[in-house]
């Protein structure tokens, strides 16, 4: 039986066809043997390079305890790397982090936050039944822990871009799906390829009668397609039936039990929160917990103490660049050189959000003159809200732009508490209808310089698109995910892709 992409033409399976159900090769399989190999070595070399970085964060942090004139190490300090660094390797694998296949990464981010916190607690713990406290150099300590949480997640970022590109990284996984949405996954699956689930194979169920489709294929169908996945390494399946039938569910989640080691259900909670969602057991009745963050006044204060701090410390670094930005926008165009237009903030309160000027004087006059004699513009701007050419832009404009430099001066409505680091993007005034009925809950929060529209599509995102993106942002709020998106929004200036 020979396979293909997925994005080949559909295809029946040749050998022992499935009723009911259209098979669709992704990518070619490997024999079990390999698999578990590969499995292992991954993990292995995950281990090896958070040893690594364990051991050069402590190089690191008693060479600067000897340059800040500390005195020399003790014995008990020297003698503790060893244990220290296997405790937390061994948390972190206790945590499923080795080689954490199925953690988006802010959950991952949560989990190796969560490991050092525990390791540094086991230590402390360690010293004082010990009572070797006292001989235990504490600013090598808490350099070495500071270290480790800053370095940690990007290098393990870094370690699986790595195996991802030698084709170590992911294990193999079946799909089952109704209509066409086991496609879907499969598709969303391979872009997101953090999460380490390589889709093998996706089985469709066909259309029984009318726009129905086969809830469930037989279950003699099913042991065809157990009998030809097991012996290929796969211990993985998800069910991707969010419109089936509980019973009918059931039944499936019975038979994938019996040979899949890992079986995932996706329900039917499309729109729902997911990051915050807990599994409850209600005296063998399945609940499901839905927490929102938002309604927690002391998370909030967490993520506006990080505002501050963040603003304050970064402001200070920052501000020579801004003096040079302001002098260049002076020199070509004169002033303002401040931009400060009126925007949506949280609980719909109006505010003045400041910016670099990026265009000519007059830039609103102008826009509606050029929408007014070019067709094709107007309707460019009318979906996304905004023009990719637009030629009210000044040529420092341009640059401010693509690299978002123009939205430094918003540290200053962070710093009045108008705009957070993180968050939704500032809405005009005029586009409050637009947003509809999304509304409500966008604007619980605070707008933020920048957000999760940013970091995934930027400009090439319709003005729809970016809307549901901050509602999804909203449902799913979490210091986390604030934490990760900041990551990304620097890696996507530095990478300059698809700036706005």
């Amino acid at each position: 039986m020979g396979l293909r992409s997925i994005a080949s033409t559909r295809t029946e399976h040749a050998a022992g066809s499935l009723p009911g159900t259209s098979f669709y090769p992704v990518t070619p399989f490997s024999g079990r043997r390999v698999e578990v190999w590969r499995q292992r070595l991954v993990s292995f070399l995950l281990i090896s390079s958070d040893v690594l970085l364990a051991l050069l964060v402590c190089e690191a942090a008693f060479a600067l305890q000897g340059i800040w004139g500390r005195g020399q190490l003790s014995e008990a300090t020297i003698a503790g790397i060893v244990p220290g660094i296997a405790a937390w390797v061994a948390i972190r694998a206790l945590m499923g982090l080795y080689p954490g296949y199925g953690l988006d990464q802010v959950e991952e981010l949560r989990r190796q936050t969560y490991a050092l916190l525990a390791t540094l607690a086991t230590t402390a713990v360690f010293a004082i039944v010990a009572q070797v406290g006292y001989l235990i150099s504490r600013l090598s300590l808490f350099l070495g822990f500071l270290g480790l949480l800053i370095l940690a997640p990007p290098t393990r970022c870094l370690v699986k871009w790595l195996l991802m590109k030698s084709g170590l990284w992911g294990k193999p996984v079946v799909i089952f799906g109704s209509g066409e949405f086991g496609g879907r996954v499969a598709a969303l699956l391979t872009g997101e390829w953090t999460l380490g689930y390589r889709p093998v194979a996706v089985f469709e169920s066909s259309p029984a009668r009318g726009n129905r489709y086969e809830e469930i294929p037989d279950e003699k169908s099913l042991d065809e397609a157990m009998l030809l996945v097991r012996h290929r390494g796969v211990d993985t399946v998800i069910l991707a039936m969010p419109h089936t039938r509980r019973r009918s569910l059931a039944r499936l989640v019975g038979w994938a039990s019996r040979g899949f080691r890992h079986v995932t259900v996706i329900p039917n909670l499309e729109g729902i929160t997911n990051s915050v969602v807990v599994a409850r057991n209600f005296a063998g009745i399945f609940g499901v917990e839905i927490r929102h963050n938002l309604l927690n006044p002391s998370v909030l204060r967490v993520k506006r103490a990080m505002d501050l701090a963040a603003t304050l410390f970064g402001g200070i670094l920052v501000l020579p660049l801004i003096l040079v930005l302001a002098l260049l926008v002076w020199l070509e165009s004169g002033r303002p050189v401040f931009y400060s237009a009126e925007r949506i903030g949280r609980n719909g309160k109006l505010f003045s959000c400041v910016k670099f000027r990026t265009m000519v004087p007059d830039a609103e006059a102008a826009l509606q003159r050029i929408l007014e004699s070019d067709p094709e513009r107007r309707a460019e701007y009318s979906k996304y809200h905004k023009l990719r050419n637009d030629p009210r832009v000044t040529r420092i404009g341009r640059f401010l732009r693509a690299t978002s430099l123009d939205e430094l001066p918003q540290i200053w409505n962070v710093l009045r508490g108008e705009m957070s680091l993180v968050g939704p993007r500032p809405y005009l005034p005029r586009e409050s209808e637009d947003i509809g009925v999304m509304q409500s809950e966008i604007l619980r929060v605070y707008p933020g310089m920048t957000g999760p529209w940013q970091v995934g599509g930027r400009s090439d995102t319709s003005f729809s698109e970016r809307v549901d993106i901050d509602a999804y942002y909203v449902r799913n709020w979490s210091i986390w995910l604030d934490l990760v998106l900041l990551a990304r929004t620097g890696r996507v200036l530095l990478s300059g892709r698809g700036a706005c």
